[in-house]
């Protein structure tokens, strides 16, 4: 790994430990405002929208420009959206419509970071490197979840929860410093004939969707993402609800999280050598319904703990190798559009799954007996692809594609 990658995985690192504050932080402020599994719905449900919304308008555009400075500016105006939490807190202005705006704007923020982020890894790294670079990112990422909550947790004994914000916002300007002290480019040094963004995006979504892989593990995640979006946006709830869990604890639940993210993304590579596609991307996502089933059920806040790790550990498995895998077989000039719309298509449910799980919650009074109903459907669906779709043999479709790296693995949105 050469000294760019090197800055730009510490900058990163740095960052998704001020995002794992925000992660706890935000849905414990919605439930102390409001303490509504619909409000917590709402909110995650609001992160997606903006995918939705401008998701492949952005992942056109975003490969037209300087990936490296739009990363800068992002981290940037992120780092003010994030800081105006604790700023109206401080000022008495604070609501849930307030939080509500900010993670909109954060939301639409991360599609112009996400779309340069995937299109510049393959720049900083010779692409027989991809899946450990990639590995490596999502492992360091896990510890810093690992770390992140943990700390959040203990400094929530002596400060507001909003206050925590202000450490995410720091580690922006952090993202943003390393980014500037990179020199590789992150663009492919390609001159591209002048076409609209219509045209990007159609030669985008057709792509895609000519694609029997990667057209079904779009379909397949929509499913999933419906059915499981309830299982992260109530977390809190189900903590609360079920375990009466304090605010530290609530800490150590999300920690757990991050411990399986960063087991699982350290196996991702020897997994990816060992065994097929259908064996560890839908095995990972069925595996990880029935440990979902096994957490609805946990006798205690202590056993609930490791199997909520495992659960976001195997999801992970999913996510690393298919990210790869677009990375390796994707022109890169096309990264940022593909990534969109590979997330449009993926999480195009997610709000309406998110707001029905909340209601359901409201409405029969047992987060327990939704999160079973939510693993259930998390291993049937992987199962059916695995049984009658081109992704139990995904091999024979891209095996021309990817000659350099066997067998394949899978994708997470």
């Amino acid at each position: 790994m050469n000294r760019d990658f090197s800055r730009f995985w510490v900058g990163e690192t740095v960052s998704a430990f001020g995002s794992s504050f925000t992660q706890l932080a935000i849905p414990l402020l919605v439930f102390k405002l409001t303490g509504s599994a619909i409000y917590l719905a709402a909110t995650f449900a609001l992160f997606a929208v903006p995918h939705l919304l401008f998701g492949l308008i952005i992942g056109a555009w975003t490969d037209r420009t300087d990936r490296r400075r739009l990363m800068i500016t992002v981290d940037l105006l992120a780092a003010t959206t994030v800081a105006a939490v604790p700023v109206a807190a401080a000022l008495g202005a604070l609501s849930v419509w307030w939080v509500m705006v900010v993670i909109f704007i954060a939301g639409t923020l991360s599609i112009f970071f996400e779309a340069a982020q995937f299109g510049a890894v393959p720049s900083l790294v010779d692409q027989a490197d991809l899946v450990t670079a990639n590995g490596r990112i999502q492992a360091s990422f896990a510890a810093a979840t690992v770390a992140g909550p943990l700390v959040a947790g203990g400094l929530l004994v002596f400060f507001q929860v909003e206050q925590l914000l202000y450490i995410d916002a720091a580690t922006f300007l952090v993202s943003a410093l390393a980014l500037s002290l990179i020199r590789r480019p992150f663009n492919p040094p390609v001159a591209r004939a002048r076409t609209s963004l219509r045209a990007d995006i159609v030669e985008g979504l057709r792509y895609v969707l000519g694609h029997p892989v990667l057209r079904n593990i779009s379909a397949m995640m929509a499913m999933v993402n419906f059915v499981s979006a309830s299982a992260f946006a109530q977390l809190v709830y189900f903590a609360k609800a079920r375990y009466a869990a304090t605010d530290s604890e609530l800490g150590i639940i999300f920690a757990a999280g991050g411990v399986g993210v960063f087991l699982m993304s350290l196996l991702a590579g020897p997994l990816r050598k060992r065994w097929s596609f259908g064996n560890v991307a839908l095995g990972a996502l069925m595996l990880s319904g029935v440990s979902i089933v096994a957490f609805a059920f946990a006798p205690s806040f202590w056993i609930a703990v490791p199997l909520w790790g495992l659960s976001s550990g195997l999801g992970i498995l999913f996510n690393i190798n298919t990210g790869s895998l677009r990375q390796a077989i994707v022109p890169n000039h096309m990264l940022g559009r593909i990534i969109t719309i590979a997330m449009v298509l993926a999480w195009s449910a997610n709000p309406l799954g998110s707001m029905l799980g909340g209601v359901a919650i409201e409405r029969t009074g047992d987060v327990q007996l939704v999160y079973a109903a939510i693993g259930i459907a998390t291993f049937l669906i992987p199962l059916y692809f695995r049984l009658f779709s081109p992704l139990g043999h995904a091999e024979r479709y891209l095996g021309a594609a990817e000659p350099s790296v066997q067998p394949l693995a899978a994708d997470g949105t």
